[in-house]
């Protein structure tokens, strides 16, 4: 009896480091570092931000101490009133609703053509993916050279050129910008689909063949399902870079113009809580920002499990 007590103890005391440590310890220290970095980074801002939120915050010197005091919803309030708010939340949906499909469209095909025997393919490899890795201020004096009243677009189309032209029209600037950062970022997009073309099985290909599938029935019936986890992840990284959208309307159309066409729900919080001192009201934006975020990716990963 005295023999078996110790043993269940040791017993409960394993199955309780078992839960707290994992089965390999070692695991949970090497992931530890990251795991103060997340913490540092990203759950620390966050959970600051939804508090400030909630809160009349004010930015105060060093060492300075001033009430806060609890609102409520009172900055969410004064966020849903404002019109300029609104107004950016729509025009992110319209970037939203043309940057993704295009997104994930062209870099699927682009993918597919580079990922077969073509001539100069390396070539084409790097030339997709150096406008992602160029700083944007560069990109964006390209852009403006292109589409601005007296750029090579307009000169090209003539008398099909929107007037005004396409980043101080109210109704293209927004799409304009779109399309800007499809290109931009297309690069990163096409290696995450090389990636996945890598594990698609080449005897699905062959069989396909050989039951005399065209190229077109080949990549609708195999290509298509063999990198569908690479959709997913681009789908979701392009709707979250995109709903962060900050520096392109900040450049290409002087912080949101014109009459905030193209203004973001992040710039406008640049503009609220920086150029004009109530970091309370850009953290309700921010709140609502990641809300919307979470569920528009919740909604994508559903329809996706039904389709399954």
């Amino acid at each position: 009896m005295t023999s078996v007590v110790p043993h269940e103890r040791r017993t409960t005391r394993q199955r309780l480091t078992t839960v707290i440590f994992g089965r390999q310890p070692v695991g949970l220290l090497l992931s530890a570092p990251y795991a103060v970095f997340i913490v540092a980074v990203f759950a620390y801002p966050l959970g600051l931000a939804v508090w400030m939120s909630f809160h009349k915050y004010i930015f105060t010197a060093p060492g300075v101490s001033v009430p806060r005091p609890f609102v409520g919803i009172d900055n969410y309030i004064a966020v849903l009133e404002d019109p300029a708010v609104r107004q950016s939340f729509l025009n992110i949906l319209i970037f939203l609703v043309i940057n993704v499909p295009l997104t994930v469209v062209l870099s699927l095909l682009l993918a597919t053509a580079l990922n077969a025997a073509i001539p100069f393919r390396t070539f084409f490899r790097v030339s997709f993916y150096v406008p992602y890795v160029t700083a944007s201020v560069a990109v964006v004096g390209v852009w403006l050279f292109l589409f601005s009243s007296d750029g090579l677009v307009n000169q090209i189309l003539d008398g099909l050129a929107p007037n005004p032209s396409w980043l101080i029209n109210e109704r293209w600037a927004m799409p304009s910008i779109a399309f800007y950062v499809t290109w931009k970022q297309l690069g990163f997009f096409i290696l995450l689909y090389l990636a996945a073309l890598q594990n698609v099985p080449k005897e699905l290909y062959e069989s396909a063949a050989v039951d005399g599938a065209s190229a077109w029935r080949s990549f609708r019936a195999v290509t298509i399902p063999g990198v569908r986890p690479a959709t997913t992840l681009v789908t979701l990284l392009a709707i979250i870079t995109g709903a962060n959208l900050f520096t392109e309307p900040y450049l290409l159309t002087n912080g949101g113009g014109p009459s905030g066409k193209s203004a973001s729900p992040v710039l406008i919080m640049y503009q609220r809580g920086i150029e004009q001192g109530h970091p309370d009201v850009a953290a309700a934006i921010g709140v609502l920002l990641v809300v919307g975020v979470l569920l528009v990716a919740g909604t994508q990963r559903l329809l996706e499990r039904r389709q399954r």
